[in-house]
């Protein structure tokens, strides 16, 4: 994985892992790290580590940057088909959160 791959996917786990803590209840919060199980997965858990205290609190943007970091994932080449999957599990877990 080179830096640049390795930086998106940190970015990307760490939008969805804020989006956890910030979930309204616990099963909204497991839906999303089912996410985050799904591209540690994807990686073969090779995943960078996770800083979430600097993001803000404002669940629909961390959402939009979780969406785009995820989509540029596809410029490392993963599996767009698994990507999407990803996603539709990532839009799962928002509607249960209410979003």
């Amino acid at each position: 994985m080179n830096l640049d791959h390795a930086l998106t996917l940190a970015q990307a786990r760490s939008f969805v892992a804020a989006l956890a803590d910030a979930a309204v209840d616990d099963d909204a919060s497991a839906a999303f790290e089912r996410v985050l199980i799904e591209l540690d997965w994807l990686h073969g858990d090779e995943s960078p580590g996770l800083d979430t205290d600097a993001l803000g609190n404002d669940r629909d943007v961390l959402y939009l940057a979780a969406t785009a970091a995820i989509e540029s994932l596809s410029l490392f080449g993963l599996d767009p088909l698994d990507l999407e999957l990803v996603l539709v599990r990532l839009d799962a877990a928002r509607a249960l959160d209410g979003l």
